[in-house]
């Protein structure tokens, strides 16, 4: 099974609702039980927050139920997590064989069928059937002494705090799912010398799912040959419709040329990936072969569809990108391969200018692109079309992948994305401009620090909460730089982590 870009990427996808209890309450309580499961699943599949489906599964009452259970769902693509609720007390012995055979990723969810008590009509019959408060206790310690990670919300389900913490859970289960079933092609190898786009493949394959492999960039270009003029026509009247397209690249423009062989590039990039079913993909501007410019308003809207990119030959950020493309998918905001490139030291706030050459999703816009052609100092080839904008303003987060050689590293920040203190006439480049929390200076150093990467992704659709869950799906440590970050404790904890996940591979 291959995960593929899609309009929603949601589609088909589903989270099991596993609701323990025992079998001495008898078969009166249980049909209670079952029936207070139901409306629980009911409230949380109804939630707008949660993207996927939420699928109620019968009470499980004995270990084989539960082991069954989790069997079943370990083995059904359509299942990408669990949702475990004790709803009475469920010894939690008879869980030990299911979460052990469940290898998917999995949210305790600690709430009750009543919002409010009773108080005037509380009696035991109402005791025993509503006893998650220490039900749920006896699970949870379960699977800290089994040393599982999972993620835990308590509340009740009505409340629309934790119909957004299930939610984001989810959304960070489908970006997990994705990785899990990824294929990415990679179009020549990294750019010479570099080093944090290297990486253990293999491990990645091991730790993310994603498997990774290269084809020869002269097989993107035979595809590119045979993309007929109707398709390209079709892609100009996209392009004509979505963005403001100079003059120049218009039908009887001077460098219209450049627009179709823009087109041409884009079309045989969309057919290779889809007969190829990858979902993912590099570029490097070292590595073109015949293509006769570097693919520029093709990855932008690539991108937009959902595919993951990284340039000159990152595959790992290529491959997050990916993940929180699906993550995102739906919200406010937009997610895009990014670059720290310049930063602007004063006078006012410090910030950085995030750019790409040409390869910046058009999601992220503040407004409607400019589509437009420029020469390239870097590739030796044609002059590339792209699409030139700024980032919408506000909160954002970015994120890099790094492989440490023992271990993979995601390192976050969070920032605000600003307009540029002035106009950018001279720069035909899509590009964001972010204020640091707490600030640039203790920001960058924390990243150097850390060892984070210059190609990161950048989400204003993704939140830190998302990333949380997803660093804990993958079993990958996640250092993020926030509003309370110091230089001091952020290194204090990277020795701390460097010391735990030594200790955890060891043992």
């Amino acid at each position: 099974m291959t995960a593929m870009p899609a309009t929603d990427p949601f589609d088909g996808l589903e989270l099991w609702f596993l609701t323990g209890s025992q079998a001495l309450y008898g078969p009166e309580t249980l049909d209670q039980v079952a029936a207070q499961s139901a409306a629980v699943v009911g409230q949380l599949d109804a939630a707008s927050d949660v993207p996927v489906r939420i699928v109620a599964r019968p009470v499980l009452t004995s270990a084989d139920a539960i082991r069954r259970a989790c069997l079943d769902a370990a083995h059904d693509d359509r299942c990408i997590g669990v949702i475990a609720w004790m709803h009475t007390f469920s010894p939690a012995k008879m869980w030990i064989g299911g979460l052990q055979v469940l290898g998917k990723p999995l949210l305790h969810l600690h709430t009750q069928a009543n919002e409010s008590l009773p108080w005037s009509t509380i009696d035991m019959d109402f005791m025993n059937l509503n006893q998650a408060a220490h039900g749920d206790r006896e699970l949870g310690f379960l699977q800290t002494r089994m040393g599982l990670e999972r993620k835990s919300v308590f509340g009740h389900v009505s409340d629309p705090a934790v119909q957004a913490s299930v939610g984001r859970w989810a959304r960070a289960a489908a970006g997990h799912h994705a990785l899990r079933t990824l294929s990415l092609a990679r179009f020549g190898d990294n750019m010479r010398d570099v080093a944090v786009t290297e990486g253990d493949k293999v491990e990645a394959e091991m730790r993310f799912g994603v498997s990774v492999n290269t084809w020869g960039v002269n097989d993107l270009v035979d595809a590119v040959a045979a993309v007929p003029e109707r398709q390209v026509n079709e892609l100009i009247e996209q392009h004509l419709e979505a963005y403001d397209v100079v003059d120049a690249l218009r039908p009887g423009g001077a460098q219209h040329e450049s627009l179709r062989v823009a087109a041409a590039i884009e079309g045989g990039l969309r057919t290779f990936l889809a007969d190829g079913g990858f979902g993912a993909f590099t570029t490097n501007f070292e590595d073109l072969g015949g293509l006769r410019q570097l693919p520029g308003l093709a990855v932008q809207r690539l991108m937009a569809d959902g595919y993951g990119f990284g340039g000159e030959g990152d595959w790992k950020t290529s491959a997050l990108l990916r993940a929180l493309k699906v993550m995102g998918a739906g919200l406010p905001g937009g997610t895009s391969f990014m670059e720290d490139y310049t930063y602007h030291l004063g006078p006012g706030v410090p910030k950085t200018l995030g750019a790409h050459m040409l390869e910046v999703c058009p999601s992220i816009a503040a407004d409607r692109p400019s589509c437009e052609v420029h020469p390239l100092a870097i590739g030796d080839r044609e002059d590339p079309v792209r699409l030139v904008f700024d980032a919408a303003p506000g909160p954002a987060v970015v994120v890099g992948l790094c492989d440490l050689g023992s271990r993979f590293r995601l390192v976050g920040a969070e920032v605000d994305t600003v307009p540029p203190d002035e106009p950018l006439p001279a720069l035909p480049v899509a590009r964001a401009v972010w204020t640091s929390r707490p600030d640039l200076r203790i920001a960058a150093t924390a990243w150097l620090t850390a060892g984070g990467p210059h190609h990161t992704v950048y989400s204003s659709a993704v939140d830190r909460e998302m990333l949380e869950d997803l660093a804990t799906m993958v079993d990958v440590e996640l250092v993020t730089i926030d509003a309370a970050t110091t230089v001091a404790g952020f290194r204090d904890r990277l020795r701390w982590n460097a010391a735990w996940y030594h200790l955890a591979q060891g043992l």
